[in-house]
């Protein structure tokens, strides 16, 4: 049953007054279109832009600037007129190794640039020693919140900034803290914010989820222990009316009190080689969550928000097993990429798969952790691949519907399986798309004029 709306009087007030000026000055007064953390403001990869291009031109959409870059997959963070990305720099010889550990020795940095010109604004540094597989550099986007912008780096330093100044706040080496190893693919897992309170990732016996206050980087709670870290971020979801935190890795889910860390319920996994990537979705009264090799779960949630039953598990010719793209749910739909680089439609619970495409790569072939971010716009998608291709697309029960595709905006400088890739889920903001490969940061204008 629906709510009653409830409004006090100082919010009833504020909403006359945003009302009144709206009528009056129309549509001569806009709403900056940020990207202040990994998936978006709403961390749902769902894009609000005023006048998005209907398709592109001939010639390809306008590269506003390109700014030197160093090597990394962490994509950028936007935030009114500036932008917030991290690399990390190094002399030695970067090679993607896809299980093997290497040692290698650089700089991290965290750098704030002007979203309008690509210059650098400020900068922080520090020095950091490798010892994990695909070393290019950080993983995870920059989360601005306030006045302050939080960092991850690939071996786990948390770091607080002013986001004006680029004066530290606080900062934490995770694997140092709760003494724990770095994860085999680095710190991956994106922190969140909810409240006064920020959520990591951290360690692995008894701490493999914390929550820390976020102005002052003091622990508030620890808790779980995981065989490993794994690479899931945390995520904050209600189910049967309570609020719980979702805390993911290799052996399972566990659901948590986001205010006091105590279990209202966990259920297995069993990641295959501790990699465990994607956000556990939510469809109607079911729960999903894929990995590599054939690896994914459905369970049906309890009513009373407490437990959760099995519903399939491990199928591989059903439902789909999701590696570096977060998939995305229509009703009762799931729309990703399997581990095999096969976009795919999956119904729910049934695991049915609705139809498989490959067209996205544009290599008419499947590409192991094949890789196109996908963002919502309307009733349009636009994909960015691993080729540095950007595509419009519908997406529906029925298929696959390529609208229009550009020419590489920005080369793949990495590789993996023996490919030329460009791993880094963009940014879109204030009309524009944002992506970084291990060269260099681009600004492509996507609006109409």
């Amino acid at each position: 049953m629906m709510q009653p709306l409830r409004i006090n009087n100082s919010s009833y007030v504020s909403a006359l007054w945003a009302l009144s000026v709206f009528l009056l000055f129309g549509q001569s007064i806009t709403m900056a279109e940020d990207w202040p953390q990994w998936m978006g403001p709403e961390r749902n990869n769902v894009w609000y832009p005023e006048k998005p291009l209907e398709s592109f031109p001939k010639e390809g959409p306008q590269v506003v600037w390109r700014s030197p870059l160093a090597g990394g997959y962490a994509g950028p963070a936007v935030v009114g007129n500036r932008l917030y990305v991290t690399d990390y720099v190094t002399s030695d010889n970067v090679k993607v190794d896809n299980f093997g550990r290497q040692t290698f020795t650089g700089t991290e940095r965290v750098l704030c640039v002007d979203e309008t010109t690509g210059e650098t604004i400020w900068k922080h540094e520090y020095p950091v020693v490798y010892d994990i597989s695909y070393p290019a550099g950080p993983r995870c986007t920059p989360l601005v919140e306030g006045d302050f912008v939080y960092t991850l780096g690939a071996v786990g330093h948390l770091i607080c900034f002013n986001k004006s100044s680029g004066e530290i706040v606080w900062q934490k080496v995770l694997p140092t803290e709760y003494k724990a190893k770095v994860p085999l693919w680095g710190y991956s897992a994106h922190p969140l914010i909810d409240g006064d309170l920020l959520y990591s990732v951290a360690g692995v016996d008894g701490s493999h989820m914390v929550a820390l206050k976020k102005q002052t980087g003091e622990e508030v709670w620890r808790s779980q222990s995981q065989p490993e870290q794994g690479y899931t971020p945390p995520s904050i979801v209600t189910i049967g009316g309570k609020r719980q935190l979702l805390a993911v890795g290799p052996a399972g889910i566990n659901s948590l009190n986001p205010q006091t860390g105590e279990r209202f319920w966990t259920t297995p996994y069993d990641a295959d080689n501790g990699s465990i990537i994607m956000t556990p979705m939510i469809l109607g009264e079911h729960l999903f969550l894929g990995g590599f090799n054939n690896r994914n779960l459905l369970v049906k949630l309890n009513a009373d928000g407490l437990g959760v039953k099995q519903v399939w598990k491990d199928k591989k010719d059903h439902g789909m097993s999701p590696v570096n793209v977060q998939p995305f749910a229509i009703d009762d739909v799931l729309y990703g990429f399997d581990a095999s680089g096969e976009l795919m439609a999956v119904e729910i619970p049934s695991g049915k798969r609705l139809w498989k495409t490959t067209k996205p790569l544009g290599n008419g072939r499947k590409a192991g952790s094949g890789t196109a971010f996908i963002v919502k716009e309307n009733d349009r998608f636009w994909l960015f691949n691993e080729n540095g291709e950007l595509i419009i697309a519908k997406l529906s029960r029925a298929k696959y519907d390529e609208l229009a595709r550009t020419k590489s905006l920005i080369e793949p400088t990495n590789n993996a399986f023996g490919r030329a890739v460009v791993w880094c889920a963009p940014a879109f903001a204030n009309g524009k798309l944002y992506v970084r490969n291990d060269k260099e940061l681009i600004s492509v204008n996507l609006s109409r004029d």
